[in-house]
């Protein structure tokens, strides 16, 4: 999520209007033995999932890939996995999934709640409970979602929006890097996904927050490029942002080494957009700080702002404030002002941008639509004060 700094003179104009959706997102993540212990309560009915031995710890690798994941199977998702699966049979009790979110629910899950959490109070360190964090959570997620989500769109299966995506190809030079929350993993209103949904994997690539194996991938990317060739999307309070033109016009002294005609993939520009409510994304942003301190010695990261309005995509799930954006809509924003640079005017960014978009409003309608037909209010302000986890 990006806030963007907002100015009169242009503002995203989407070609579709919808009525006003929202889906509120908001999680509260204090600390992880807090949010550890998930909420048995739901609306809807639980749903039942057998998860059948793939020979590689209940969930293959080419499961795990077509979740949108370019990293091998994490070996503490597949250890929780297993381990809960050990516990099913130990306990008799059945596993299940329900309501908003699809988390576990019945007898299961106090006996998986009790187990979760002495584990992790026997970690050693505050990296390795992180790790466990973040690794349980999209294990709930990856078990609670099958069969019942698409693995492209991550929408229910009845909701499926893939026939309606247009791919489009990014520009080599440029690369978008979403570092997601456990939380917004598999969360059917995200709309970080839709960048590797139209531009494939390579050219926008997942990376799950506390997770080793995308991290690692990520960060031998960074190491390749340069610290030079790597900057953030966000708010950053604590130091100065600077604006694509400052960052990216010939006069500015950030882009002496820069030449539009780019062979070498290491020279690929490389953006990170931080996937996830406003409150986890700080915590993100420390971590992106200091990873940066211990590969470059320096934890600046350098952000860019944008000029762009709202976003369309207050209809869907509401922010802070209506200076805020969505991650699909800072990606949009940025293509949008580079294009407007002389030096990247001949890559046709605007066209790319506008694949994003046009994804947007395919989700947009999606959702609309399933929440019509489900009899839920569409009304932001009928909507606004709810907390859905």
């Amino acid at each position: 999520m990006l806030a963007p700094t907002i100015t009169t003179s242009r503002a995203l104009a989407f070609k579709f209007s919808l009525p006003s959706l929202v889906l509120s997102t908001k999680t509260r993540m204090d600390s992880p033995p807090r949010n550890l212990l998930m909420s048995s309560v739901s609306r809807s009915p639980p749903r039942e999932v057998l998860v059948e031995d793939t020979g590689d710890g209940f969930v293959s690798l080419q499961e795990w890939q077509r979740w949108g994941s370019v990293s091998p199977l994490p070996a503490t998702v597949k250890q929780i996995v297993e381990d809960m699966k050990a516990l099913e049979r130990k306990t008799d009790a059945q596993m299940s999934f329900g309501g908003i979110g699809g988390k576990l629910q019945g007898d299961f899950k106090v006996q998986e709640d009790k187990k979760h959490r002495a584990t992790y109070e026997a970690l050693g360190n505050s990296e390795k409970k992180l790790q466990f964090f973040s690794a349980r959570q999209i294990a709930c997620r990856l078990l609670g979602s099958r069969g019942y989500l698409c693995q492209k769109c991550w929408l229910a299966m009845e909701d499926c929006m893939c026939s309606k995506l247009k791919p489009c190809t990014l520009w080599h030079g440029v690369r978008f890097w979403l570092y997601m929350h456990p939380k917004d993993f598999l969360r059917q209103n995200n709309t970080g996904k839709l960048l590797w949904q139209v531009f494939g994997v390579q050219s926008a690539t997942l990376c799950l927050f506390g997770i080793a194996e995308d991290e690692k991938i990520m960060w031998d990317a960074f190491k390749r490029a340069g610290q030079s060739k790597v900057w953030c999307l966000y708010p950053n309070k604590n130091a100065v942002t600077v604006s694509v033109p400052d960052t990216f016009s010939p006069e500015s002294s950030a882009n002496l080494e820069y030449t539009p005609v780019m062979t070498d993939g290491d020279k690929t520009l490389n953006f990170v957009l931080l996937d996830g409510t406003w409150s986890n994304s700080a915590a993100m942003f420390n971590r992106l700080k200091e990873q940066a301190k211990s590969v470059w010695g320096d934890e600046d990261i350098p952000c860019i702002s944008l000029n762009m309005g709202a976003s369309a995509m207050h209809k869907l799930r509401p922010q802070p404030s209506w200076d805020r954006t969505c991650t699909a809509s800072a990606a949009i924003g940025l293509l949008s002002e580079l294009h407007l640079l002389p030096e990247f005017s001949a890559y046709g960014l605007d066209e790319q941008a506008e694949a994003v978009e046009d994804a947007l409003v395919v989700l947009l309608e999606a959702l609309t639509t399933r929440r019509l037909r489900m009899g839920r209010s569409i009304s932001r302000k009928a909507r606004h004060n709810r907390d859905i986890c």
